[in-house]
């Protein structure tokens, strides 16, 4: 199985949202594609918000552009 990147579960996100969209499954199967949808956003939401923390860092090193371990001493998960 590939690994999950945040490319592929927005990809999958987008076909979820089509579907639902489209109103043709049944009341238990958009249930399911819901539940699906909610953990991807999760997902990408947690990538995005550990790829602002590596700007941040990258950012404000004494004004100047540096770039520092993602570490939880300094602001990683």
């Amino acid at each position: 199985m590939a690994k999950k990147t945040f490319e592929n579960a927005l990809a999958k996100l987008e076909q979820i949202t089509e579907e639902l969209e489209a109103g043709e499954l049944s009341l238990e199967k958009s249930l399911d594609k819901f539940n699906e949808g909610i953990a991807l956003v999760q997902f990408c939401g947690s990538r995005l918000e550990e790829a602002k923390g590596r700007v941040e860092l990258l950012l404000n090193k004494n004004g100047q552009l540096a770039g520092l371990p993602f570490t939880e001493e300094n602001g990683g998960d």
